[in-house]
């Protein structure tokens, strides 16, 4: 089963209250990507994301993690659940399997 977790993303005024279409830079999901797991696992992996993630229920993006000196890729599933004012919940999930 793939390893899921619910974070809050600080967005830091990126997104208005006003519920318009901003988006996470692709910087700003990688790096809350990597403290969400950080805090449930005690390391913090290196996460790698290609594009923004818009600020909408039901968007995602595909990452990629890596840990430590480790060269192998696993993806990861970003996807905003829920938008509280200007924070978005985001689920995690890693693939069980390593890419290609």
């Amino acid at each position: 089963m793939p390893y899921r977790l619910l974070i809050a993303a600080a967005l830091l005024a990126a997104l208005s209250a006003c519920g318009s279409h901003q988006a996470l830079t692709a910087a700003q999901v990688a790096t809350s990507a990597e403290k969400a797991l950080q805090r449930e696992t005690g390391f913090r992996p290196d996460v790698t994301c290609p594009k923004e993630l818009a600020a909408t229920v039901g968007a995602s993006t595909r990452c990629t993690l890596t840990a430590g000196g480790d060269p192998t890729k696993f993806g990861v599933t970003v996807t905003v659940m829920s938008v509280d004012r200007d924070t978005p919940q985001l689920e995690v999930e890693v693939d069980e399997k390593p890419l290609g």
